[in-house]
């Protein structure tokens, strides 16, 4: 038996439907209509009428296996066995994260495919699976973004029984999951909020934005926290990242942030272990991640893309566009040390002052994320080209151990730790031809707008597209690529076992650097990550002599055979008066030196 419910205040009738006919729904106070049909069960397929319209899917349906314009199903969540009853959970401080998308994971594009590689994950030594959004969407592709159904499973994918068994696999391996979902907005395509309700107040330029501060939008936010907590509670997720939650308009004295992280702690608390909220945000304001206890909004973690420019920058040249400021190693210094390069300061791509200053001596760097590339920087690239298209081996590895050897916390995009050279290109998948057109024609535009050619920006509505766009596994044994898996695997198996490296404590923290010379410092206690970005040997001085070469990569050959070890760090010298080490071009060493009463 079932009971159903839908908010549609301004309705004047609604009625369920099912295969077995129509049936009247009551309405109560608050606009909520209700009912309860005995024969209903696990599957049973069903819709609202409102008014005399056609029917619509449920807002909060948990199954749409015919689409997004399909009847919803029942879903029964006691219905799946779970086999990893046991799972504590994990915090994210001292996790590596690793981003991945499911459809282009695995040829296959399925939960049970990526199940599959789940034991390369572990080997790697990852803490943490980022799940790009699996809600439900128009077409068998696309990135995600464009979800509609925010409670259902896309089908293709696997399902709400794919789902499951993907975390209940993870959980198995000591992996815990973190999916990415997306409330700012709402895709072009199957959005059927607004018909029950005043769910939209406005758009975006992605597609409509949400009602989180007007006239009857209580509901509103009330969906919103129920998915959340549905996602960690019923589907044993171990946290959410929250998409661009600069895009939510709201003007609530209790935002709505801050309202899911009360909602998100009291679940923690009764399910004994710990959940994470990590929010993609470009207003560059520490306050998301400030506990409530301080003024804050209390999440636990935020993307940080200001350190992705600047690493980006200073390993690439590129200064077109957003990166125009960044680009020095000054820039990665300052930024590396103090969180955000924009704080409070000019930015000239937004013709404005942005950002606010991190206080360094309170806030532990775990709770910014660092990445080299992300479905973001790649994606929205015209041809979705990674470092690995235009940067040597020497300095993926280079950017590698500036990202892992940092105190925050480290993010990978899936193939990045092998150099992948498959690109990772936005795709899409709408039947609708007048749509798919519009994203079409779009997409060129926007590149254009920003000098691109247009000519050379991927088709997303062409199925080569996406299938370009999937992991060649294959890759990861080949010559070069295999090396600078290794040095992956070598990093992260250091940043474990070092208390120093997953040191949070930014005041602690420090930077060198040379400008002309192209090198930096990390200072982590008493190891020290010297990196020579430079074409060319350099020596490089440091504060205290070195003690041990713990790890060194020379430049890697894109056709080396040869597995990286500690000769990269040549001339080692322990002259106390002058204390320094020689690196060959494009490579680094992490060392540790002598302190005073060694």
């Amino acid at each position: 038996m079932a009971d159903f419910a839908v908010w549609a205040p301004q309705r004047q009738r609604v009625t369920l439907h099912t295969g077995g006919g129509e049936h009247p729904m009551h309405r109560t106070d608050d606009g909520w209509w209700h009912a309860h049909l005995p024969e209903a069960g696990h599957g049973s397929a069903y819709g609202f009428r409102l008014d005399d319209e056609l029917p619509l899917p449920d807002p909060r349906s948990r199954w749409q296996p015919d689409g997004v314009h399909g009847l919803s199903r029942v879903y029964d969540h006691g219905r799946f066995d779970w086999r990893t009853d046991d799972w504590a959970g994990r915090p994210l401080a001292g996790g590596v994260v690793y981003e991945l998308h499911i459809g282009t994971f695995t040829e296959a594009g399925t939960f049970d495919a990526a199940i599959a590689r789940l034991d390369h994950l572990v080997d790697l030594g990852i803490d943490f699976v980022e799940v790009l959004p699996v809600n439900s969407f128009d077409g068998p592709w696309g990135w995600g973004y464009d979800g509609v159904a925010w409670s259902a499973v896309q089908q293709s994918y696997g399902g709400p029984d794919g789902f499951k068994r993907f975390v209940d696999a993870c959980h198995d391996r000591g992996l815990a999951v973190i999916l990415d979902v997306v409330y700012n907005h709402l895709g072009p395509s199957g959005a059927y909020l607004d018909r029950f309700g005043p769910y939209f107040a406005g758009s975006t330029v992605w597609g409509p934005s949400v009602n989180l501060d007007g006239p009857d939008s209580d509901e509103v936010r009330r969906l919103i926290i129920d998915n959340a907590l549905g996602w960690l509670r019923d589907f044993r997720v171990d946290g959410l990242r929250l998409d661009a939650v600069h895009a939510l308009r709201d003007q609530r004295a209790v935002p709505l942030l801050e309202e899911l992280a009360i909602e998100v702690e009291v679940l923690a608390a009764h399910l004994g272990r710990p959940l994470t909220l990590i929010a993609e945000s470009d207003l560059n304001d520490a306050r998301l991640v400030t506990a409530r206890e301080a003024g804050g909004h209390g999440l636990h973690a935020q993307w940080d893309d200001d350190l992705h420019h600047c690493l980006h920058t200073a390993l690439t040249g590129e200064r077109q566009g957003y990166y125009a400021d960044f680009g020095s190693l000054r820039a990665l210094a300052d930024t590396l040390r103090s969180v955000f390069f924009h704080a409070d300061t000019a930015s000239s791509f937004r013709g404005r002052h942005h950002g606010r200053p991190v206080d360094t001596h309170r806030l532990p760097g775990h709770r910014f994320l660092i990445y080299l590339q992300n479905h973001d920087q790649i994606g929205n690239r015209a041809v979705g080209d990674r470092l690995s298209a235009t940067l040597s081996p020497g300095l993926l590895a280079c950017g590698a151990a500036l990202m892992l050897c940092t105190p925050y916390t480290p993010m990978l995009f899936m193939g990045e730790e092998w150099g992948a050279r498959t690109p990772w290109q936005f795709f899409a998948s709408f039947p609708d031809p007048a749509l798919a057109e519009a994203v079409r024609t779009g997409r060129r535009a926007e590149f254009g707008a920003h000098g691109w050619d247009e000519a050379e920006v991927p088709d997303p509505m062409d199925p080569a597209t996406f299938a370009r766009s999937t992991l060649d596994w294959s890759e990861s044994d080949r010559p070069g690529h295999r090396e600078l898996l290794a040095v992956y695997r070598r990093l992260i198996a250091l940043r474990r076992s070092s208390a120093e490296l997953t040191d949070p404590r930014l005041d602690r923290f420090g930077v060198d650097f040379d400008e002309q010379q192209r090198w930096l410092v990390l200072r982590r206690g008493t190891l020290r990550l010297v990196c020579n970005l430079a074409d060319r040997p350099r020596r490089i001085p440091l504060d205290l002599p070195v003690d041990d070469v713990r790890y060194a990569v020379p430049e890697l050959a894109a056709d080396s055979t040869d597995s990286a070890d500690d000769t990269a760090a040549r001339g080692t010298t322990t002259d106390t008066a002058s204390p320094g080490i020689e690196l060959g071009p494009e490579s680094f060493a992490l060392i540790r030196v002598a302190t005073t009463g060694h």
